[in-house]
């Protein structure tokens, strides 16, 4: 439970950019939906595009600007920048990024993220 709660405490670099990322992952939902009905619904609408395209275009720079944040309080190498810049133009990327980022230690999690999500180990239990 410890761990959980570090992962999402706002007080840090690294929850900021997890908060940011996954509403990225969201807005780019939002357009994605707001694309599909603005090309193929029936009756074509762009509601959804006029709503979701500023919405992902303040957090797709919000993210930018957190992963720029996170990237030099992490001193992350050149690699690692590339890959968070892709995550931020990829359709839900960001959240694969977070996903790696949190598993390689890129985001100061290396001692929680090798016992979470490997088959075979078990997580303890604190009830």
């Amino acid at each position: 439970m410890a761990v959980m709660a570090s992962t999402f405490d706002v007080r840090s670099a690294p929850a900021w950019f997890r908060l940011i990322a996954f509403a990225e992952a969201l807005s780019w939902v939002g357009l994605l939906i707001g694309m599909y009905f603005k090309y193929l619904g029936t009756p074509a609408t762009e509601i959804g595009v006029k709503v979701f395209g500023p919405v992902h275009g303040a957090i797709f720079i919000a993210f930018v600007v957190a992963a720029v944040l996170t990237g030099i309080r992490f001193t992350w190498g050149p690699v690692t920048w590339l890959l968070a810049l892709l995550g931020s133009i990829v359709p839900l990327g960001s959240v694969i990024f977070l996903i790696w980022a949190d598993r390689a230690g890129r985001m100061g999690s290396a001692t929680a993220a090798p016992a979470l999500g490997r088959p075979g180990r078990t997580v303890p239990e604190k009830t």
